[in-house]
């Protein structure tokens, strides 16, 4: 739900920039919230290639998608008019025309800081990036340079990831927060953001969508696993996703007024989505505390569903959205009402932060170290943006 919340909104603005035209294709980095199945591809045990995952999707099988149904990402291509879906980037359908559409990189369990990757043996954000260099050659040899450079150029980029980052490495990990706190290790995903924008739009990206920090605390994942059997949000998460969230909009700020011709859309969705968890009969459900495995609590293999575990009428796991609360999203948040109603009804006090109109030109774009921006600023963290723990 909050994927396509927030994609939903993206689309609408930045497309809204470009006088409503379509793009010509979608290029999506991040984590489970938009794999479309390269963790198929991969040795790990982060795999949506089993049932209940796909039960209702068109042909009712699993696809690769952490989902009963449709992601954020193909409602999104659907919305622009795409009749296909921009195929995952390590699987066979990654050739050829198909490219034209774009390509997925995502991987479920990665993250931005590429620690979050290496614990669960997928893609980490770094290789993503090396990824889509692989295929600006590819899409060049199919459509040609000149068209392959006007297509990257108008390309909608979409980027889901961070959740991961906290759930899944931070909370859990005692060499992070033994070492960092949470404002620190917050402040090193944002300058790995920044790093990675920077990076796209040095390789010709200038339309870029990100989500920020859902309200990770009341993810049943949080719930179960730190709720201390409570069940309520966990506070102190939803207060550090908070924080995370008022430093990615800054952070797109400044990038908006660095790089010329930029177009980046950062969209807060914690309020949303927990005003939904808060009172999930408004939108038309039952239950938004548990997941839709087995009882929703510790029946789950690895946060996952398994074959054995049973679902409810509209299935999700304890970290995933099902695609009914996409739908409801759609219908509460639609592209044309939002272009209607404006940017502030959901930007509110970010605004500024997102603001495409506001650029301001430099000379150069900043240098760069193994993919990313080289980082001086920050003596806990090494010059290649690992992290120093010694």
């Amino acid at each position: 739900m909050e994927a396509f919340l927030a994609y939903t909104l993206v689309v609408a603005a930045l497309c809204s920039y470009a006088n409503s035209q379509l793009v010509p294709a979608i290029v999506t980095f991040g984590d489970s919230t938009v794999d479309v199945g390269n963790n198929d591809y991969l040795q790990t045990v982060f795999k949506a290639n089993h049932p209940p995952y796909g039960q209702d999707f068109s042909n009712q099988e699993p696809t690769g998608r952490f989902c009963n149904g449709k992601l954020a990402t193909d409602i999104t291509a659907e919305t622009l008019g795409f009749t296909t879906y921009a195929p995952a980037y390590l699987s066979p359908q990654a050739s050829g025309k198909n490219l034209l559409v774009g390509a997925n990189f995502a991987s479920a369990g990665s993250g931005y800081d590429d620690s979050t990757a290496a614990l669960s043996h997928v893609i980490p954000l770094s290789q993503q990036l090396q990824y889509f260099k692989e295929y600006q050659t590819k899409l060049a040899s199919v459509a040609g340079s000149e068209n392959a450079s006007s297509i990257i150029k108008e390309t909608l980029y979409l980027i889901g990831a961070g959740n991961s980052d906290f759930l899944q490495n931070y909370y859990i990990n005692p060499f992070l927060n033994k070492h960092y706190t949470v404002d620190e290790y917050s402040s090193y995903l944002i300058s790995i953001f920044s790093n990675f924008v920077k990076s796209l739009y040095g390789l010709g990206a200038r339309r870029i969508g990100a989500t920020s920090l859902a309200p990770t605390g009341c993810l049943p994942l949080a719930r179960t696993i730190f709720g201390q059997h409570e069940r309520g949000c966990v506070s102190s998460f939803n207060t550090d996703a908070q924080q995370f969230n008022k430093k990615i909009n800054a952070a797109a700020s400044q990038l908006q007024n660095q790089l010329p011709g930029l177009k980046i859309v950062i969209f807060d969705i914690f309020k949303p989505i927990y005003d939904l968890v808060a009172n999930p009969k408004k939108y038309g459900f039952v239950e938004a505390t548990k997941g839709c495995c087995g009882t929703g609590t510790v029946e789950t293999t690895f946060v996952l569903c398994n074959q054995k575990s049973g679902t409810c009428s509209n299935a999700t796991d304890l970290h995933h959205s099902k695609e009914a609360s996409d739908h409801v999203s759609l219908k509460q948040f639609d592209v044309l009402r939002y272009q209607q109603a404006g940017r502030s009804r959901f930007l509110n006090d970010t605004d500024k932060a997102v603001n495409s109109h506001r650029l301001l030109n430099i000379s150069k774009i900043p240098r760069r170290r193994n993919g990313y921006e080289h980082q001086e600023n920050n003596s806990k963290f090494l010059q290649d943006g690992t992290m120093n723990i010694n």
